[in-house]
């Protein structure tokens, strides 16, 4: 088994061959281990461990995107109202998966605590895959990249200086939150269910399929009106697996879509397996940019009166016109049909020939912006951000409001330090996912 399928059965995450492969050449360095394929089969328990260490990405600040802890605030003042006008009562229970080095989860307490809620009216659990956040974690020390947030007065109430730039975090506040190390896919809760669970930005390291197992474990850890913040890029997955975006801009909480089964996705059709054409259109012919919003392609136009031969057409032009049709039948797919191909590759993990097919979209219709941000996600998981960013670029050049897009800029320019560029993309994302929300909406209502 391959260092990246044995991370991928450890953790769940789409990990590149590359990190995979930076993994492990780091650990036999440590170790001194010359040979790979012994480092590999003698691999055990505690070595997979410090090779997951090297693959998770701890990236967090405190206080990050605001706007969800506004709402969850909001949420549990709403809740102990209830409750103080007869409702039972028990404390708000608050999950955050993964929580990186505490600063999520120890920002909704400090939340909470400035909103005048008492401490024994919420109960905070947050786990993580790496031991060592969860070890920095309760350390409850911060240095100077965890406080990004435009105001920084929480510093002041709820820190106190450790030196060389560091902050510790109170006892009283580091006292709201239960740290443990666990994997959500595997997280078990005891039949405990979570008023509020914080899970973002950890669904777009997993693949479609454990995207929707790690969904419907969120889902089961939920309480049925309980309320799940997610990371940007994510909210279209996850509302396609049963829940429903709540209409507060930039917190991306969702709630379980209790009312009505969600719409099973269109059924995709099988392409035939034929050669992928690369010619290029013919000189002159417009190029016709497809919708990478569409899931499947688009339906041919009805027959008009020459589709077909007439009845009363002479035998002679009855076999041209029979010729004519099984041409077209046979002809090379369509860029639509290559691009839902595309999909399908990539889906199954057969980057190379999904970039293939995507070739073949971009040869026969140079504008679809749906073939650039494939292109972009098969790079993003080789490890190549910059030839990801430069694709996803095109694909929004293309196509101004791609979402998804969009949301992967964003987190791309997060994480090589430009909180400017991220938050810009950011917005941009937020007026889209807004549009389309009140679209649904209106469509909902007429």
């Amino acid at each position: 088994m391959t260092a990246r399928a044995m991370l991928r059965r450890a953790t769940g995450l789409t990990v590149s061959k590359s990190a995979a492969d930076r993994a492990v050449r780091e650990r036999m360095e440590i170790t001194g281990e010359t040979d790979r394929e012994h480092y590999l089969a003698a691999l055990t328990p505690a070595e997979l461990g410090e090779l997951v260490e090297l693959v998770v990405v701890p990236e967090s600040w405190l206080f990050r995107d605001p706007q969800a802890f506004q709402v969850a605030v909001q949420f549990v003042q709403e809740r102990l109202a209830r409750q103080a006008a007869g409702a039972p009562a028990r404390p708000v229970r608050i999950l955050s998966v993964p929580c990186a080095g505490g600063e999520e989860p120890y920002s909704m307490a400090m939340a909470l605590c400035d909103a005048g809620v008492p401490d024994s009216a919420f109960t905070i659990d947050a786990y993580d895959l790496s031991a060592a956040c969860v070890a920095r974690a309760r350390r409850g020390v911060y240095g100077r990249n965890a406080f990004r947030a435009q105001d920084l007065a929480f510093r002041e109430r709820y820190f106190s200086s450790a030196g060389n730039e560091d902050y510790l975090i109170s006892d009283a506040i580091r006292a709201q939150v239960r740290f443990s190390q666990g994997n959500l896919l595997e997280l078990d809760a005891r039949g405990r269910r979570y008023d509020i669970i914080f899970c973002r930005n950890l669904l777009i390291y997993f693949d479609k399929p454990t995207t929707k197992a790690a969904i419907e474990r969120l889902a089961a850890l939920l309480a049925d009106d309980g309320i799940l913040f997610a990371g940007y890029a994510e909210v279209p997955s996850i509302a396609h697996h049963g829940f429903t975006p709540l209409p507060h801009r930039q917190a991306f909480g969702l709630k379980k879509d209790t009312a009505q089964e969600v719409p099973p996705a269109l059924p995709v059709p099988p392409i035939p397996p034929r050669p992928l054409s690369r010619q290029r259109p013919a000189a002159g012919a417009a190029a016709q940019p497809f919708n990478a919003g569409q899931r499947t392609p688009a339906s041919a136009p009805a027959p008009g009166p020459s589709a077909a031969p007439a009845r009363n057409a002479a035998p002679g032009t009855r076999l041209k016109a029979a010729a004519a049709a099984v041409k077209t039948a046979t002809a090379a797919p369509s860029a639509a049909e290559l691009l839902v191909r595309a999909r399908q590759l990539a889906d199954r993990g057969q980057s190379k020939e999904a970039a293939e097919a995507c070739r073949d979209v971009l040869a026969a219709a140079p504008e679809t912006a749906g073939a650039y941000f494939i292109l972009g996600m098969l790079s993003d998981h080789a490890g190549q951000p910059a030839q990801a960013e430069e694709h996803w670029r095109r694909c929004v050049y293309l196509q101004p409001d791609h979402y998804e897009a969009l949301c992967h800029l964003a987190l791309l320019a997060e994480q090589s330090g430009n909180s400017s560029g991220a938050a810009a993309f950011k917005a941009r994302a937020a007026r889209i996912y807004q549009r389309q929300q009140n679209n649904r909406t209106v469509r909902a209502e007429s």
